[in-house]
């Protein structure tokens, strides 16, 4: 098998955003913004070697909220967990390595958390890239996974990036209406309860970075998971 080496690998990266002008790979990320990854992705490859899921095994992947989620197994129990999270992923970047995250094998269902595609940066992603980006993951999850349930996690609100929470609000609910029309596609929403009475962020979820989950968010959310995927009929 062939290896390249980063800068070659680079360079052929910058080649097909070159002769495929068109895809949305192209449009949203310079190809040193993927190759970051290029590491994180390598352990999986490595994960993969010695982990193997099957008709019981719940794939629990995105950004580094699932990265960071070390009580996942317990707190998600009594699903059996495969967790794939890797830094600060957008659907960008993910897009391109999830041939390498999502194997072509046996999941109960396969649960997705992204949350930096708008994040008050330069080079956010509009609302409706964001959806054509959700869409593109489908596609290509489903070239190799038809038919198992796929599950997308709301962008949870945040007091950090609450400015951009209509942009981020607006992609939730295309993706949304998106998922409402195509069988084993589930929109798992946060929202409301990541907010208070008054409809702001609730910081008491979230760790002295305002950004990612503390226990309290993470007890909040696997027991958000685990309802929606019961009533999705994605049963342990």
């Amino acid at each position: 098998m062939i290896r390249l080496n980063a800068r070659t690998l680079a360079a052929f990266v910058a080649l097909l955003l070159f002769i495929f002008p068109q895809t949305s790979l192209a449009q949203s990320a310079h190809p040193d913004e993927i190759l970051q990854w290029e590491n994180d992705i390598a352990l999986f490859d490595s994960l993969n070697l010695v982990e193997f899921a099957d008709a019981g095994t719940l794939l629990v992947t995105g950004s580094s909220s699932i990265r960071l989620w070390d009580s996942i197994d317990v707190d998600l129990a009594p699903y059996q967990v495969m967790q794939r999270g890797y830094g600060g992923a957008k659907l960008t970047d993910y897009n391109y390595y999830a041939e390498r995250i999502i194997l072509a094998q046996q999941f109960k269902a396969i649960v997705v958390f992204v949350a930096n595609d708008i994040a008050g940066v330069e080079g956010d992603q509009s609302p409706r890239e964001v959806k054509q980006l959700f869409k593109d993951l489908v596609k290509q999850v489903r070239s190799r996974n038809p038919g198992t349930p796929l599950c997308w996690v709301e962008v949870t609100p945040t007091p950090k990036r609450w400015e951009q929470s209509p942009q981020i609000r607006e992609a939730s609910t295309l993706i949304e209406d998106y998922c409402s029309k195509h069988e084993d596609l589930h929109f798992i929403s946060t929202f409301d309860q990541f907010t208070t009475p008054e409809g702001l962020p609730d910081s008491t979820f979230f760790r002295k970075d305002m950004l990612h989950l503390n226990r309290s968010g993470y007890l909040q959310w696997s027991e958000i998971i685990k309802v929606s995927l019961e009533e999705a009929g994605i049963r342990p």
